[in-house]
């Protein structure tokens, strides 16, 4: 399908295609992306729609050594500014993209923009239709007119879960994959239509993806993939770990969760319980005996080994220099909310935690007793779970001795097109609406007999709006339409509001 795109604009004598994206927003620059035909190509920034007023000229190349795409860092642009731009060749243009510059820190300006992520316009074998959808929460995003939006990872399914289909393993192969999402009109209009920051998850290398795992051959293949189709900044120290101010009310932290992490606790085997990974191996034995009847495994403790390892404070997500970095950023940070933008779950849920902060309880718990004792106004957004599940970002849940809240909140989103949280339960157990049914029965209910989440929606596109101002911050689930999202009792789920405390 992407392949179709470009052969296209080719066929009509137009080089450009796949669109444009604006990334890296602060309040003089930005980093600005295209895809053309290889060859040399202009780029052109205005004030204004009809290039009147083009305040910047530069010359680029789309890079046959990266697919055709086209990458321009700009500088000394004013803070606060709406910008225009496109790409020319001759009598060719681009489409125009918009994006505009934060404002300075010291400036109390309102901030909307909304964050989803975990989207695969694959279609069924011998079809040309998008399996899921054609990305309808993108088109609502780029409909908010935000300041700007975050696509937070899986921006492509390098293994999609459309049966039939070959993973991705080679560069080429992802570059195929990135022109297939962006393929879709949605895709293209949410990246132009304001700035756009990219973050990769496990998708862009495989599922669950570590190094320690999977090898340094597939990172490099999913890194150099990735920054081809995304205008982002990445270094081998650093990862994709960066941080972005937007005047005084809001910071923005990106962490990197694959670059860097160890291997899985079921790594090897560990954790194997019939023959694959326990399923729920940090869940009290009661909770997991009320479940047998569904889930059999589950009546039987999980192996010793298995906890060992996901207890392990040498076991690390962030790995030592990011979490430094991280962690001395933000507790000198000014900003009034902090948000951290965050690829995999931190809160407790239980089910398969290998792959996310559950499945590094040291370090988790240490990044949380940092947050709660060093940083005021400070929140999670987080896609990953196919799913919206709200709740603090709880040190303790069901263990012994009963919660114990970090006073962080936690907003998972999303998907916009793949296999949701509740069809993925059902895939697992080989029961139709067992998904649907642990979610009411052990996310929903509060402890002890549940995890108490405050919205539960495991079968939903969706994605967070989020506004910002000097004194408070609102999170609000949406779902392709615009509408609030609903929780599992039918009600609206309500949105999540963080007052200032100073």
């Amino acid at each position: 399908m992407g392949i179709g795109v470009l052969a296209l604009a080719v066929a009509l004598g137009n080089p450009f295609s796949l669109g444009v994206a604006a990334g890296e927003i602060t309040p003089t620059g930005a980093f600005l992306w295209g895809h053309a035909t290889p060859g040399p190509v202009r780029l052109e920034v205005a004030r204004d729609t009809r290039f009147r007023g083009v305040v910047l000229r530069r010359a680029a190349r789309a890079d046959a050594g990266r697919d055709g795409t086209i990458h321009v860092r700009v500088a000394h642009l004013l803070p606060g500014r709406v910008y225009y731009y496109r790409f020319v060749r001759g009598g060719s243009a681009s489409t125009v993209g918009r994006f505009a510059t934060a404002p300075q820190p010291a400036q109390a300006v309102t901030i909307r923009f909304a964050v989803s992520g975990d989207a695969d316009a694959t279609p069924a074998p011998g079809t040309s239709k998008p399996f899921y959808n054609r990305f309808e929460v993108y088109a609502r995003m780029a409909a908010e007119r935000n300041a700007f939006n975050i696509n937070l990872g899986d921006t492509i399914y390098s293994d999609s879960d459309v049966s039939g289909t070959a993973p991705a393993l080679t560069v080429a192969a992802k570059w195929a994959k990135y022109r297939l999402n962006l393929s879709l009109r949605a895709l293209q209009r949410v990246r132009s239509s304001t700035g756009m920051y990219s973050h990769w998850d496990d998708h862009e290398f495989v599922n669950d993806f570590s190094r320690p795992e999977f090898g340094d051959s597939l990172y490099r293949a999913g890194r150099q993939a990735f920054t081809d189709y995304a205008p982002v900044t990445y270094s081998s120290a650093n990862g994709l770990y960066r941080t972005f101010r937007w005047g005084r009310n809001v910071e923005l932290f990106f962490l990197d969760e694959r670059s860097f992490r160890s291997a899985k606790a079921s790594a090897g085997g560990a954790c194997d319980n019939g023959g694959s990974p326990d399923l729920a191996p940090t869940a009290p034995q009661a909770v997991r005996s009320a479940f047998a009847m569904l889930i059999p495994s589950l009546a039987k403790p999980p192996p010793a080994a298995c906890l060992d390892r996901i207890r392990d404070p040498s076991r690390t997500m962030l790995g030592f220099d990011q979490f430094t970095r991280l962690t001395e950023a933000i507790a000198r940070s000014n900003a009034t909310f902090k948000v951290i933008v965050n690829e995999v779950p931190i809160q407790q849920f239980y089910a398969l935690p290998y792959d996310r902060w559950e499945g590094y309880e040291a370090e988790r718990k240490k990044l949380l007793l940092f947050l709660q004792s060093n940083v005021r106004n400070a929140i999670f957004l987080t896609t990953d779970t196919h799913a919206n599940f709200i709740n603090d970002a709880r040190l303790q849940t069901l263990e012994p001795g009963g919660p114990i809240d970090s006073g962080i909140t936690e907003v998972i989103t999303g998907p916009v097109a793949t296999r949701r949280f509740a069809d993925e339960i059902d895939a697992v157990t080989g029961k139709p609406g067992s998904g649907i049914l642990v979610s009411a029965l052990f996310f929903k209910p509060s402890p002890p007999r549940g995890v108490g989440m405050r919205c539960v929606a495991p079968n939903v596109y969706s994605y967070a709006e989020v506004s910002v101002t000097a004194t408070t911050l609102t999170v609000t689930p949406k779902d392709p339409a615009g509408h609030v999202v609903k929780d599992l009792t039918g009600e609206p789920c309500a949105p999540v509001v963080l007052q200032s405390s100073g």
